[in-house]
Order: structure tokens, then sequence, then C-alpha cells
């Protein structure tokens, strides 16, 4: 397993092929990229690998690093983690089975499906909101992409979050431990491959969030290896048989979570913007009568994810006909209660408090800071309010910011350039009438 790297972030910027446009800043949910000199530039302490910049950029010159299956080769045994949204990539008459065989010919040795630990953790979520002593409304931690904005943008909000870990890290846990026990093999020998379809997820496991590390060892994109599955999936082939039910796959889907919990009073929400309003209302002590909040950076849910290689509309239509054939076969899956999960299972022994980021913090020193503030509101109070972008940040506010900070100038925006050139102008025609004429002709020439 890889050890943590404290500043990685999958989201890239290619710095040649960026225009200085101002797409990125504008849709950007923690405004942590600003224009300058020209190119974008991202602050990493506030940056949560949504991957919202990926999706806007015209000129693509923001991109994921993920892994490659190059690097399987790294490995004694490799097991692929396949995110339930990579199986609507295919049609529905296309079995999961023939999926996840897939899988195995593109090198794989094992394949354990994500959709099993989110079965796993959907059980604990419900047996956790019966508690009379929890905060509410809970909030999924399922997201990495939703839980490193509370982070920066909501810190007040981290007692929310549920106290487990997200399906995938339940699910490479398992199947790395399964393994290590049938094959003899040491479990740092194993790799654990995430077949994911958002950046998040990739910096989740350089950076984890509630253990020390991640037990995958990897992400690979879905739109990464794609082309090359389509090639090796055929619905006869189906040597691998799926073991999870509808109550896991459906968690591809917004409101696919909730649906499995089963339980009153929760709400589904997706697409970052959302997601940063409802949080807003819960910060304001608001929908306290709420029980659950299922939040998703993405629209529609991991489906949308920026890393996924199909039209979003046409994933959620193949994976409602999968879920619904599921549900037809064995309607009963996931309803009754299960024997036990074992914290070993849930990471629930070693998991850390999640702690916040202070991306958005003025300055350590509270002085300092107050005197920041200051600057800001009247700062603010000479800017348009246009909201434009034009100087580089994303707003009239995080330009009044970054001018506190002693990172960008009054001049940057473009309307109080305008006119302070404007009023050059005038002062240079007013001074050219004031000058005394020329002596002479032949001096006026010179002129």
């Amino acid at each position: 397993m890889k050890t943590v790297e404290e500043h990685f972030h999958s989201v890239r910027l290619t710095t040649d092929r960026c225009q200085g446009c101002v797409s990125c800043t504008k849709r950007c949910p923690t405004e942590a990229i600003r224009i300058r000199g020209g190119k974008a530039q991202i602050i990493s302490l506030r940056c949560i690998d949504c991957g919202e910049c990926i999706r806007h950029c015209p000129c693509r010159a923001k991109a994921a690093l993920t892994d490659d299956l190059a690097d399987l080769k790294n490995f004694q045994y490799n097991i692929a983690l396949p995110a339930p949204s990579l199986y609507g990539h295919f049609s529905a008459d296309i079995p999961v089975d023939a999926i996840l065989s897939g899988l195995i010919n593109l090198g794989f040795d094992d394949v354990f499906e994500v959709a099993q630990g989110a079965e796993i953790v959907t059980l604990a979520i419900r047996d956790y909101l019966k508690r009379p002593d929890i905060i509410r409304p809970a909030i999924s931690s399922a997201c990495p992409a939703v839980v490193r904005l509370i982070q920066v943008k909501f810190p007040e909000l981290i007692d929310h979050l549920v106290p487990f870990d997200a399906p995938v890290e339940v699910a490479a846990r398992i199947a790395r431990a399964e393994a290590a026990k049938a094959l003899g093999i040491e479990a740092d020998k194993i790799g654990v491959w995430f077949i994911t379809p958002c950046p998040a997820k990739m910096t989740a496991v350089r950076r984890p969030l509630g253990s020390e590390k991640s037990n995958i060892t990897g992400a690979i994109a879905i739109n990464k290896i794609f082309n090359d599955l389509l090639k090796v999936v055929t619905a006869d082939n189906q040597l691998v048989k799926s073991k999870a039910s509808w109550v896991g796959v459906g968690w591809a889907v917004s409101g696919g979570e909730t649906s499995a919990i089963d339980a009153e009073n929760m709400l589904a929400v997706n697409d970052i913007q959302n997601v940063i309003d409802v949080l807003e209302q819960v910060a304001l002590g608001k929908l306290k009568e709420v029980d659950y909040i299922e939040v998703l950076a993405c629209a529609g849910g991991c489906i949308g994810g920026a890393l996924t290689a199909e039209n979003r509309h046409v994933i959620e239509f193949n994976m409602k006909k999968r879920i619904k054939k599921k549900k037809s076969l064995d309607p009963t899956a996931g309803r009754l209660p299960r024997e036990t999960y074992t914290d070993f299972e849930l990471g629930s022994a070693g998991r850390r408090a999640i702690e916040p980021i202070p991306a958005l913090r003025l300055d350590e020193d509270i002085a300092k800071a107050m005197s920041k503030i200051e600057i800001m509101d009247k700062t603010l109070k000479t800017l348009p309010g246009l909201d434009c972008g034009s100087c580089g940040s994303p707003n009239c506010k995080a330009l009044a910011e970054d001018i506190a900070q002693g990172l960008a100038n009054k001049t940057d925006c473009v309307f109080i350039l305008r006119k302070r050139t404007r009023d050059l102008a005038f002062a240079m025609v007013d001074l050219a009438v004031k000058l005394p004429p020329p002596l002479d002709k032949d001096h006026n020439d010179d002129y």
C-alpha cells in the first residue's frame, strides 16, 4: 500500500493548454482557482478534486492523474474493485458477470464488487440511525469530494458525518484479507485497484479520509480502460459471478443510498452546488427534522463522475434497468437483517477523526486576520459587484480577499483599470492645454 501524500491532488493543470479563460474559476465550488499571468493556478489547500474544472474546461487544460493497467506488474496478485457506475456503461442486456469477467481478461486476477462494500455500509448506517445520541441530520461520508468540501467550507458539520469508511474502502479491506488468507500471499504483495468514476477517489487513495492508510493500492479511471474493456466484454463470457444485490449496485445513482437504507426522513442531494446549498441550511441549524442526508458531488451521483466514459443520462438509463431487473429477481435482498458485520469490515476500530482544513483562514494571527477583513470590506465597496471573473478571481469578493492577502491589485479589475485609464487620459489632455506654446516652428517640429 502507498504511503500518505499530504499535498497530493488527482486534478492537474496542463499549463501549455490553458488559455486563461475563466470557465474553471466560475465553476470551482471552493474558489480554488485563479487566473494569474494569463494562466490558471490551483490553490492546493482549497481543491477538493471534485472534477468540475475538468468537466467545464473548454481547452482540456485540466485532467486527472490516475493509475494505469501497467502498474499491475508491480504486484504478485491483483484484484479489481469495479464501481457500480461501471455497469451502467453497458446495456442492461450485458450481464454484470460478463463485465466482471472482462476485467479478468484485462489482466486482473480477481474481482471484488464495491457494491458488496456498499451493502455492508448500508447495514451499519441502518443501525447507526437507530441510536438516540447521534447528531442529526447525519450526513453520508461515501463521497470523498463532499467530505473534503465539509473539511474546507463547513468544518462545523464534521461531527454530522457518519463514522464509517466509504464502501470502496470496506470492499478493499475485505478483498485483500480474503485473498491473503486463501492464497497465502503477503498482504502488501496484493494490488487492490478501484475502477473509479471520479478524481476524488484517486486523491482519497493517496490522502485517506479517517484512516492512516488506504486499503486501496490505486485507482484507475473508467474512461482510461473502457475502450479496452469494451473489446473483451461479451454476453457469453461469464467466468466470474456477481455477488452484489440491487441494494449495493443502486448506490451509483442519486437516491440509491437512501433507498437501500430504507428509513424515514431522508434527503438525497446531488450536484456540488445543490450540496453546498443544503449544507448551508444544515449549518444554519435548519433541516433538524431530517435524519439522514445522502450527498453526492456529481450530477446524478457517481454515474456523472468526471472520469466516466459515457453520457450520464445513458448510464442512468442502463443502471435503472439493471436495478429493476435485480429487484424483480430478488426483491428481499438486503431487507433481511444480517447476523453481524465486524469492526474490521467497517474499519471502525482504527478510524481517526476527520480534521478541518483551514483553507479559508485569512491568517493564523487573529489580529492580522481581522485587519485583512477590514481591508476586504473596504475594497469590496469599491468594486463593481458584477462578479464577471475577468480579474482572474471567481468574483468580486474573492478579488477583495486576494487584494487583502497581497495576491492581487485593484487594477486587476478591468472596470477600475478602464476608469483609471480614462481619468489619466483626461488628465493628460488637461496638462497638454496648460503647457506653454513652443518657441518657434523649428522647435515645434521636435515635439
